[in-house]
Parts: C-alpha cells; structure tokens; sequence
C-alpha cells in the first residue's frame, strides 16, 4: 500500500512538472522563435521619448499608418490616439494579443488592427505613413521591398537604426531615441515614376 502511494505521488509529481513545461514552452517560444530566424527581431519596447519622437514626425501627416513590428502595440495605440487608422504587423502571437487588449482598455480598438504575420509576406503598397522598429541587418532589404511597394507621397519613419541608402528628410532625438523620417518622394525611383506618368507636351 505504501508504494502504491509513491507511485501514485511519482505521477502526479511527473505530470505536474510535464505541464509547467508544456505550459513554459507554449508562453516562450513565441518569443524565441523570431530570434531563431535569419534576422533576429528580438522584442524592445519603445521608449516614452521614441514614441514622443515618432509622433513628432507625424505632425501634418494624414492617411494610413502601419507599424512593422509593433511589439506591445503602443505605436499603434499613440498613433490612434492622433487620429490615424493605425495597423501593427507582429511575428509574435502573445504581443498580438496584448496589443488587442491595450487599444481596447485605451478605447481606440475601432481604429486600430493588428495582425500576426511575417513582414517579408506582407505588401505595404496602400499605406502611406511606415514606422520601423529594425535591426541594422534587416534594413538594407527592407528599404529595398519600400522602395518597390510604397507610393510616392510615402513616409517611412526609422527608429534606432536608419536606412544604409536614403538620405533622411528630417531627424530627431538622440542616442536609442533618435527617429529619421525618409519621404519616398525624394528618391530617385519615384521621380522617375512622375516623369513616366507625366504627358508630353506638344509645342
């Protein structure tokens, strides 16, 4: 009878630590995984001043906004505040969720979405304001798949790493804060686009 009741504490006690770590294993692995791929994304909220810093560069601006890689969702969030039809791309689910449930506590779910999804599988083309919260070894084929998708009245708005090509158009803050704004219309592919669509005109 004795062992019987061993055994049957083994297996309870078996059981108990086999699903503490299944339970471990489906909380960390959405965090890991990103880091797991070719470019690692790792998760690193933004700072009050970042945020602050990226609003700034959205004075004026209208139209939609997307934010690649929005983490916890308070770019999104902020930027709804603001007024803007704000959308956030995000590999990791639970950070998806928790987004869902900050701009629904904020009061600004109506006008805010976000979406679990690799962003080298998304078309960006129909938004016209982009944040980027990057790492240096992503930036040069992401600037180039802008460049390709984005329409020329485009603002792209880099934080904490700019892009290698583009020449900012405005910049602001220092150190981990700093924010460089790029108008796409500036670039050389886009001018090109202009003259291609303008008419000739006969003398």
């Amino acid at each position: 009878e004795g062992s019987s009741r061993r055994r049957s504490w083994g297996l309870l006690v078996t059981a108990g630590v086999g699903g503490t770590l299944v339970a471990l294993y489906a909380v960390v692995i959405p965090f890991v995984t990103p880091a797991l791929r070719k470019v690692c994304l790792p998760f690193v909220p933004a700072t009050s001043t970042q945020i602050q810093n990226v609003l700034k560069m959205l004075e004026n601006r209208s139209g939609s906004l997307v934010d690649i890689g929005s983490g916890d969702g308070r770019i999104v969030i902020a930027a709804a505040k603001r007024g803007f039809k704000a959308v956030g791309y995000e590999l990791n689910p639970w950070l998806v969720w928790y987004s869902r449930y900050r701009a629904w506590r904020d009061g600004v779910h109506q006008n805010t979405k976000f979406y679990i999804s690799d962003l080298w599988k998304v078309s960006f083309s129909h938004y016209t304001n982009v944040i980027v919260f990057g790492v240096p070894q992503m930036m040069p084929e992401l600037e180039k798949k802008l460049e390709e998708e984005l329409e020329c009245n485009a603002r792209i708005i880099a934080c904490r790493f700019p892009f290698p090509c583009w020449i900012p158009d405005h910049t602001t803050g220092e150190g981990i804060d700093t924010v460089w704004a790029y108008d796409l219309k500036h670039s050389r592919e886009c001018e090109t686009k202009i003259l291609e669509i303008t008419p000739e005109t006969e003398f």
